[in-house]
């Protein structure tokens, strides 16, 4: 597939209870040296000792060389971008392996740290080309293998507890090999971004009203009852889908993720289904654990944001094959202290399967995340290289912006807390992640029809990613008529912009739990614009194209005429107005929503 590429490889790899706070603190000594020593975060308090014979799964992540990551970088622009001659031309599961592997002399440095230290080889779980291991041990162990103390912490306005330290020490011998180890440090709490708070169980009348058609920029809705309730046949018609057939058996797949014990119900789906696309009733989806998922189908315990997905993706793309990946791991409850739980960290589980698969769906949808200060720069640039290599393989990774404006993970823009998780406690916009990560696509919100940003919409700038090329000439563009003082200190001007792209994120008509609700949030945008990029993939294989991978590259340049430009509205929050919707790229609604097409022709005329 790739001419020369083994011998590119070889070249590059060879020279390469409410809570009452306390406080902690960590000196570094001649065998060990602080790997991370960070502040107590603002909106967590510590209890006491975690328990001794609590069980965590460590998960320790080698370093990869630099020669490495400019490797995957560069191979994922090539084969990313239209104006490459390598465009389409992705890496196979082994050809992905062979950059993924750290360098030996890091995997033996390790082995040796963990034998010498007692670890059993039983308790060790080694992931895809070994990048990362995970190592199964009580509590008590840990602390000693990490000169640590680890304490159960009370989330403020929850009441969650998780097991977790500020800080942690490595030896000298790994401390260059090992990127990082959690959980330790991470105290993200990856929320569903249209369940608890924009799908309410209450059933309400969504008749449609109306029928003078509306014009936007993508299409002509011929009902404004749209306006107050959105449907499959609205998104059809405001999206310029209504003309195309899924062929079904092009091998176009979409893939659902669901984590937090979040499961998609069958039943909700089947009345969805009898409502909206009655000629697919026959239809159901594949259901996958990963590491233990379940899938529980008692109505009761549908999740809202897995039901919401399945059924905008099911209902958009049929007869295509849908995936739900179901990743086990519970969100924090509120246990006593002597039982507390680890709070999911989801996405690297479900990373290590899908590395391990031969073949991936082409199109992958995510509706979780969390702010990016909450989440260890280390870990989250590891699993941002995992993206990019799901990217060079040829998928598509679609992820939700996030419902809090320029805020944190706080939908009320009133009540925000809006402060760097630095110690300095300072005022500071909180981009969220995975959407900060440059090797996915973010999808903002917008509303009604004409659209304009919804004033939930994620967005901003990343304080861990630099802004990639493909975004140079529009982001800095906005930043540049930004007025030179506003916002100044709240946002990093030179961060990667999110998101990348809007869609419809009010109002839709779901199912859940056995009756009709309205989903709201970024959770809309991200599966409808999903589905739209599943179709087009259909088109493309249907023709021996390959499938579209990475979009960014090709969104920002190629793509740009079929995408609609949304240009009013803004996203509230931390007590500013946030930024605005205007001519071009903006951090409300990123280069607008999908006219689908118009993007048919472009990308398989």
């Amino acid at each position: 597939m790739w001419p020369n590429l083994n011998v590119i490889l070889r070249f590059i790899l060879v020279a390469s209870f409410y809570c009452a706070p306390t406080s902690s603190s960590a000196t570094e000594n001649s065998v060990n040296r602080i790997k991370e020593n960070i502040p107590s975060p603002p909106t967590w308090s510590r209890l006491g000792r975690a328990p001794p014979n609590h069980l965590v799964t460590l998960r320790i992540a080698l370093r990869q060389s630099l020669s490495n990551s400019l490797l995957l970088e560069q191979i994922l622009y090539n084969v990313s971008n239209p104006g490459s001659p390598l465009y389409g031309r992705h890496l196979s599961k082994e050809e992905a392996e062979s950059i993924l592997k750290p360098q030996e002399d890091a995997i033996t440095a390790v082995d040796n740290w963990l034998s010498s230290s007692g670890i059993r080889e039983s308790s060790i779980k080694p992931g895809p080309s070994r990048a990362w291991l995970m190592v199964t041990i009580p509590i008590d162990t840990a602390e000693i293998l990490l000169n640590t103390t680890y304490y159960t912490w009370c989330h403020s306005s929850s009441n969650d507890t998780i097991v977790r330290t500020t800080t942690y020490s490595l030896p000298v011998e790994v401390f260059h090999h090992v990127d990082f180890v959690q959980p330790t440090t991470i105290f993200a709490r990856w929320n569903g971004l249209g369940s608890a708070t924009h799908l309410p169980i209450a059933v309400r009348e969504f008749a449609q009203t109306g029928s003078s058609s509306i014009t936007s920029g993508s299409g002509t809705v011929t009902d404004t009852g749209c306006n107050a309730t959105l449907t499959l046949s609205c998104i059809r018609q405001l999206y310029n889908i209504t003309d195309y057939t899924t062929l079904g058996k092009s091998g176009s797949k979409i893939g659902v993720t669901g984590y937090l014990d979040y499961y998609a119900n069958r039943a909700d789906l089947l009345l969805f289904l009898q409502d909206q696309r009655p000629e697919a009733l026959d239809a159901t989806y594949q259901f996958i654990s990963v590491n233990g998922g379940k899938d529980s189908q008692n109505v009761s315990q549908a999740g809202g944001e897995a039901d919401l997905d399945i059924q905008i993706s099911m209902g958009l793309t049929y007869p295509m094959p849908n995936i739900f990946y179901s990743t086990a791991g519970s969100p924090p409850s509120i246990p006593s202290l002597h039982t507390p739980t680890d709070a999911n960290e989801p996405y690297a589980e479900w990373l290590d399967y899908m590395l391990s698969q031969s073949e991936l769906p082409a199109t992958i949808t995510t509706s979780y995340s969390d702010d990016e200060d909450t989440v260890p720069i280390a870990y989250a640039k590891h699993i941002c290289a995992g993206f990019a290599l799901l990217g060079a393989r040829g998928a598509s990774l679609i992820f939700s912006s996030g419902d809090g404006g320029v805020g944190d993970g706080d939908d009320n823009p009133t009540t925000q807390q809006c402060k760097a998780n630095d110690g300095r406690n300072a005022s500071r916009f909180i981009p969220t992640f995975p959407p900060s990560c440059p090797y996915v696509t973010a999808v903002g919100g917008t509303t009604q029809i004409p659209e304009v940003a919804s004033y939930f919409s994620g967005g901003g700038f990343s304080n861990y990613f630099d802004r990639p090329s493909y975004q140079e000439s529009s982001v800095s563009s906005y930043v540049d008529r930004l007025q030179p003082i506003l916002y100044q200190g709240l946002y990093n001007p030179h961060g990667r912009g999110v998101p990348d792209v809007s869609a419809q994120s009010t109002n839709f008509r779901a199912f859940y739990q056995g009756q009709a609700a309205r989903g709201m949030g970024t959770s809309v945008a991200a599966p409808i614009f999903a589905s739209i990029v599943a179709l087009l993939n259909d088109g493309r294989l249907a023709r021996g194209l390959p499938p579209l991978g990475f979009l960014n590259p090709v969104l920002y340049t190629k793509g740009l005429p079929g995408l609609t430009d949304i240009t009013s509205g803004n996203n509230p929050g931390c007590g500013t107005q946030g930024f605005n919707a205007t001519y071009g790229w903006d951090p409300v609604t990123g280069l607008g929503t999908p006219n689908f097409g118009k993007l048919k022709q472009i990308f398989s005329p």
